[in-house]
Protein backbone atom coordinates (compact mmCIF):
# COMPACT_ATOMS: atom_id res chain seq x y z
CA UNK A 1 0.00 0.00 0.00
CA UNK A 2 1.66 2.98 -1.19
CA UNK A 3 0.86 6.48 0.42
CA UNK A 4 -1.74 7.28 -1.64
CA UNK A 5 -3.72 4.14 -0.58
CA UNK A 6 -3.02 5.59 3.06
CA UNK A 7 -4.39 8.48 2.16
CA UNK A 8 -8.06 6.94 1.04
CA UNK A 9 -7.93 4.78 4.22
CA UNK A 10 -7.71 7.74 6.14
CA UNK A 11 -10.46 9.63 4.20
CA UNK A 12 -12.74 6.70 4.44
CA UNK A 13 -12.01 7.04 8.38
CA UNK A 14 -12.77 10.28 8.34
CA UNK A 15 -15.89 9.85 6.63
CA UNK A 16 -16.80 7.11 8.96
CA UNK A 17 -16.47 9.35 12.24
CA UNK A 18 -18.53 12.03 10.84
CA UNK A 19 -21.08 9.44 11.31
CA UNK A 20 -20.88 7.63 14.63
CA UNK A 21 -21.58 8.85 17.64
CA UNK A 22 -18.97 6.93 19.72
CA UNK A 23 -15.44 6.06 19.29
CA UNK A 24 -14.88 2.39 18.91
CA UNK A 25 -12.60 0.08 20.32
CA UNK A 26 -14.52 -3.28 19.40
CA UNK A 27 -14.90 -4.29 15.22
CA UNK A 28 -16.56 -7.13 14.46
CA UNK A 29 -16.19 -8.59 11.20
CA UNK A 30 -19.37 -10.76 10.43
CA UNK A 31 -18.77 -13.45 7.96
CA UNK A 32 -20.64 -15.79 5.55
CA UNK A 33 -24.47 -15.58 6.50
CA UNK A 34 -23.76 -14.51 9.46
CA UNK A 35 -25.40 -10.01 8.83
CA UNK A 36 -28.52 -11.86 8.86
CA UNK A 37 -27.89 -13.95 11.63
CA UNK A 38 -26.84 -11.23 13.74
CA UNK A 39 -29.00 -8.72 12.88
CA UNK A 40 -28.85 -4.65 13.27
CA UNK A 41 -28.61 -4.04 17.66
CA UNK A 42 -30.97 -1.31 18.47
CA UNK A 43 -29.83 2.31 18.62
CA UNK A 44 -26.90 3.49 17.07
CA UNK A 45 -26.01 4.65 13.19
CA UNK A 46 -25.84 2.80 9.60
CA UNK A 47 -23.76 3.48 6.80
CA UNK A 48 -24.08 2.19 3.54
CA UNK A 49 -20.57 1.53 2.28
CA UNK A 50 -21.36 3.41 -0.85
CA UNK A 51 -21.25 6.73 1.24
CA UNK A 52 -17.82 5.94 2.58
CA UNK A 53 -14.82 6.44 0.14
CA UNK A 54 -12.85 3.45 -1.16
CA UNK A 55 -14.35 0.62 0.70
CA UNK A 56 -15.09 -2.33 -1.40
CA UNK A 57 -18.44 -4.20 -1.03
CA UNK A 58 -18.63 -7.30 -1.30
CA UNK A 59 -20.39 -9.50 -3.95
CA UNK A 60 -20.69 -12.85 -2.55
CA UNK A 61 -24.03 -13.78 -1.30
CA UNK A 62 -24.63 -13.85 2.58
CA UNK A 63 -22.33 -10.86 2.68
CA UNK A 64 -24.74 -8.21 3.18
CA UNK A 65 -22.35 -5.45 3.46
CA UNK A 66 -22.80 -1.75 5.29
CA UNK A 67 -21.51 -0.93 8.90
CA UNK A 68 -23.27 -0.31 12.15
CA UNK A 69 -21.54 1.68 14.85
CA UNK A 70 -23.07 2.01 18.70
CA UNK A 71 -22.75 0.40 22.13
CA UNK A 72 -23.44 -3.23 23.35
CA UNK A 73 -23.31 -3.51 26.29
CA UNK A 74 -21.94 -0.05 27.32
CA UNK A 75 -19.24 -0.76 24.85
CA UNK A 76 -18.78 1.61 21.93
CA UNK A 77 -18.67 -0.85 18.80
CA UNK A 78 -18.68 -0.99 15.19
CA UNK A 79 -19.70 -3.78 12.68
CA UNK A 80 -18.91 -5.10 9.36
CA UNK A 81 -21.56 -7.14 8.02
CA UNK A 82 -19.87 -9.40 5.35
CA UNK A 83 -16.62 -9.00 4.05
CA UNK A 84 -14.78 -8.86 0.55
CA UNK A 85 -12.24 -11.64 -0.74
CA UNK A 86 -9.27 -12.26 -2.16
CA UNK A 87 -10.75 -14.66 -4.87
CA UNK A 88 -13.75 -11.70 -6.09
CA UNK A 89 -10.41 -10.04 -7.95
CA UNK A 90 -10.11 -7.69 -5.16
CA UNK A 91 -6.14 -6.74 -3.79
CA UNK A 92 -5.25 -7.58 -0.62
CA UNK A 93 -4.95 -4.47 -0.04
CA UNK A 94 -8.39 -3.93 -0.72
CA UNK A 95 -9.60 -7.00 1.54
CA UNK A 96 -7.64 -5.25 4.34
CA UNK A 97 -8.89 -2.25 3.68
CA UNK A 98 -11.55 -2.34 6.41
CA UNK A 99 -9.53 -3.32 9.00
CA UNK A 100 -6.70 -0.75 8.69
CA UNK A 101 -9.80 1.65 8.55
CA UNK A 102 -10.71 0.42 11.94
CA UNK A 103 -7.53 0.65 13.46
CA UNK A 104 -7.34 4.52 12.38
CA UNK A 105 -10.47 4.60 13.72
CA UNK A 106 -9.15 3.65 17.46
CA UNK A 107 -10.23 -0.09 17.50
CA UNK A 108 -8.21 -1.57 20.03
CA UNK A 109 -10.13 -5.45 19.34
CA UNK A 110 -10.67 -7.11 16.11
CA UNK A 111 -13.13 -10.18 16.57
CA UNK A 112 -13.33 -11.71 12.93
CA UNK A 113 -15.69 -14.58 12.42
CA UNK A 114 -16.58 -16.67 8.85
CA UNK A 115 -17.67 -19.93 7.77
CA UNK A 116 -15.78 -23.03 7.67
CA UNK A 117 -15.25 -26.48 6.40
CA UNK A 118 -14.55 -29.27 9.27
CA UNK A 119 -11.07 -30.99 8.54
CA UNK A 120 -10.70 -32.58 12.50
CA UNK A 121 -13.16 -35.53 12.52
CA UNK A 122 -13.83 -34.21 15.96
CA UNK A 123 -15.36 -31.03 14.84
CA UNK A 124 -18.57 -31.42 13.27
CA UNK A 125 -21.28 -29.08 10.91
CA UNK A 126 -22.24 -27.02 13.29
CA UNK A 127 -20.13 -26.61 15.48
CA UNK A 128 -18.59 -23.53 16.32
CA UNK A 129 -14.98 -23.05 16.92
CA UNK A 130 -12.68 -20.34 18.31
CA UNK A 131 -9.62 -20.43 15.99
CA UNK A 132 -5.95 -20.74 17.97
CA UNK A 133 -3.75 -20.20 15.32
CA UNK A 134 -3.89 -20.05 11.40
CA UNK A 135 -2.09 -21.20 8.39
CA UNK A 136 -1.75 -19.23 5.14
CA UNK A 137 -1.88 -20.78 1.84
CA UNK A 138 -3.17 -18.07 0.24
CA UNK A 139 0.16 -17.48 -1.66
CA UNK A 140 0.29 -13.84 -0.45
CA UNK A 141 0.75 -11.17 2.17
CA UNK A 142 -1.05 -8.08 2.89
CA UNK A 143 2.02 -6.62 4.17
CA UNK A 144 4.31 -7.21 1.06
CA UNK A 145 5.50 -3.78 -0.14
CA UNK A 146 6.32 -0.68 1.64
CA UNK A 147 5.42 -0.67 5.27
CA UNK A 148 3.25 1.66 6.70
CA UNK A 149 5.01 2.44 9.50
CA UNK A 150 2.57 5.04 10.97
CA UNK A 151 0.40 1.32 11.61
CA UNK A 152 3.00 -0.81 12.73
CA UNK A 153 6.65 -2.57 12.13
CA UNK A 154 8.01 -4.01 9.18
CA UNK A 155 8.52 -7.28 10.51
CA UNK A 156 5.04 -7.63 13.52
CA UNK A 157 5.15 -10.91 15.60
CA UNK A 158 2.24 -13.12 15.10
CA UNK A 159 3.42 -16.06 17.39
CA UNK A 160 0.47 -15.10 19.58
CA UNK A 161 -1.83 -13.22 16.97
CA UNK A 162 -5.38 -14.59 18.45
CA UNK A 163 -4.66 -13.16 21.66
CA UNK A 164 -4.61 -16.00 24.57
CA UNK A 165 -6.71 -13.32 27.30
CA UNK A 166 -9.48 -13.22 24.69
CA UNK A 167 -9.67 -16.81 23.80
CA UNK A 168 -9.45 -18.18 27.24
CA UNK A 169 -12.68 -15.37 27.58
CA UNK A 170 -14.60 -16.58 25.02
CA UNK A 171 -13.97 -20.33 26.25
CA UNK A 172 -15.32 -19.00 29.65
CA UNK A 173 -18.21 -17.24 28.12
CA UNK A 174 -19.09 -20.02 25.57
CA UNK A 175 -19.24 -22.50 29.36
CA UNK A 176 -21.78 -19.79 31.31
CA UNK A 177 -23.67 -19.77 28.65
CA UNK A 178 -24.06 -23.11 27.73
CA UNK A 179 -22.06 -23.27 24.32
CA UNK A 180 -20.14 -26.55 23.14
CA UNK A 181 -16.89 -24.31 21.91
CA UNK A 182 -13.97 -26.33 19.65
CA UNK A 183 -10.88 -25.10 19.34
CA UNK A 184 -8.52 -25.12 16.28
CA UNK A 185 -6.08 -24.21 13.55
CA UNK A 186 -7.46 -22.82 11.15
CA UNK A 187 -6.34 -22.78 7.22
CA UNK A 188 -6.88 -20.09 4.80
CA UNK A 189 -7.10 -21.12 0.81
CA UNK A 190 -7.78 -18.71 -2.23
CA UNK A 191 -10.74 -20.16 -3.75
CA UNK A 192 -13.48 -19.85 -4.96
CA UNK A 193 -13.14 -23.40 -5.81
CA UNK A 194 -13.48 -26.01 -2.92
CA UNK A 195 -10.75 -28.44 -1.71
CA UNK A 196 -9.66 -31.29 -3.09
CA UNK A 197 -9.82 -34.38 -0.61
CA UNK A 198 -5.87 -34.83 -0.94
CA UNK A 199 -5.32 -31.16 -0.25
CA UNK A 200 -7.32 -31.44 2.63
CA UNK A 201 -5.22 -34.57 3.72
CA UNK A 202 -1.70 -32.16 3.37
CA UNK A 203 -3.81 -29.53 5.25
CA UNK A 204 -4.66 -32.55 8.06
CA UNK A 205 -0.84 -33.46 8.06
CA UNK A 206 0.08 -29.47 8.39
CA UNK A 207 -2.23 -29.44 11.28
CA UNK A 208 -5.22 -27.38 10.45
CA UNK A 209 -8.61 -28.33 12.09
CA UNK A 210 -10.74 -26.06 9.81
CA UNK A 211 -10.49 -24.23 5.92
CA UNK A 212 -11.84 -21.38 4.88
CA UNK A 213 -11.22 -18.47 2.49
CA UNK A 214 -10.94 -15.21 4.72
CA UNK A 215 -9.94 -14.22 7.65
CA UNK A 216 -6.24 -14.33 7.77
CA UNK A 217 -5.74 -10.93 5.69
CA UNK A 218 -7.61 -9.03 7.98
CA UNK A 219 -5.93 -11.08 11.34
CA UNK A 220 -1.82 -10.46 9.99
CA UNK A 221 -3.05 -6.51 9.27
CA UNK A 222 -4.80 -6.64 12.64
CA UNK A 223 -1.82 -7.77 14.36
CA UNK A 224 0.40 -5.54 12.25
CA UNK A 225 -1.40 -2.43 14.29
CA UNK A 226 -1.15 -3.69 17.05
CA UNK A 227 -4.90 -5.06 17.68
CA UNK A 228 -5.93 -7.45 20.55
CA UNK A 229 -7.72 -10.34 17.70
CA UNK A 230 -10.66 -12.45 18.80
CA UNK A 231 -11.66 -15.27 15.78
CA UNK A 232 -15.00 -18.12 15.86
CA UNK A 233 -15.91 -19.89 13.29
CA UNK A 234 -19.15 -21.82 11.96
CA UNK A 235 -17.85 -24.97 10.70
CA UNK A 236 -20.47 -25.28 8.51
CA UNK A 237 -20.11 -28.82 5.94
CA UNK A 238 -17.37 -31.52 6.42
CA UNK A 239 -14.38 -30.84 4.28
CA UNK A 240 -14.05 -32.70 0.68
CA UNK A 241 -13.33 -36.50 1.41
CA UNK A 242 -14.07 -35.96 5.21
CA UNK A 243 -17.72 -37.47 3.98
CA UNK A 244 -16.82 -39.27 0.65
CA UNK A 245 -20.65 -39.56 -0.08
CA UNK A 246 -20.65 -35.26 0.33
CA UNK A 247 -20.95 -32.50 -2.14
CA UNK A 248 -20.18 -29.14 -1.21
CA UNK A 249 -22.44 -25.78 -1.66
CA UNK A 250 -22.38 -22.20 -0.86
CA UNK A 251 -26.34 -23.02 -0.06
CA UNK A 252 -24.85 -25.52 2.01
CA UNK A 253 -22.64 -23.07 4.05
CA UNK A 254 -25.07 -20.46 4.21
CA UNK A 255 -28.03 -22.54 5.73
CA UNK A 256 -25.79 -23.83 8.32
CA UNK A 257 -24.78 -19.70 8.91
CA UNK A 258 -28.29 -18.92 9.23
CA UNK A 259 -29.38 -21.97 11.88
CA UNK A 260 -26.44 -21.35 14.22
CA UNK A 261 -26.14 -17.69 13.73
CA UNK A 262 -27.76 -17.21 16.76
CA UNK A 263 -25.70 -19.30 18.74
CA UNK A 264 -22.51 -17.04 17.64
CA UNK A 265 -24.75 -13.96 18.30
CA UNK A 266 -25.95 -15.03 21.66
CA UNK A 267 -22.02 -15.52 22.37
CA UNK A 268 -20.84 -12.58 21.00
CA UNK A 269 -23.35 -10.59 23.43
CA UNK A 270 -22.04 -11.69 25.80
CA UNK A 271 -18.71 -11.39 25.63
CA UNK A 272 -18.18 -8.07 24.37
CA UNK A 273 -18.99 -6.22 27.15
CA UNK A 274 -16.34 -8.37 29.37
CA UNK A 275 -13.37 -7.15 26.53
CA UNK A 276 -12.35 -3.36 27.58
CA UNK A 277 -10.71 -3.00 30.83
CA UNK A 278 -8.44 -6.03 30.14
CA UNK A 279 -5.07 -6.17 30.66
CA UNK A 280 -2.85 -6.57 27.35
CA UNK A 281 -1.80 -10.31 26.22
Amino acid sequence: MNDDRLKKVKEAAAAVRKRIEVDPVVAITLGSGLSDAFGIPDGGARIDTAEIPGFPRPTVAGHSGGLWAGEIGAVPVIIQRGRVHYYEGWSLDDVTFSTRMFALLGVRTLIVTNASGAINPEIRAGDLVLISDHINMLGANPLRGANIDELGPRFPDMSAAYTPRLRRLARSVASNEGIDLKEGVYVATLGPSYETPAEIRAFRALGADIVGMSTVPEVIVAAHAGMDILGISIATNLAAGVDPRARLTHAEVIETTKRKGAEMRRLLLALIPMIPGQKPG
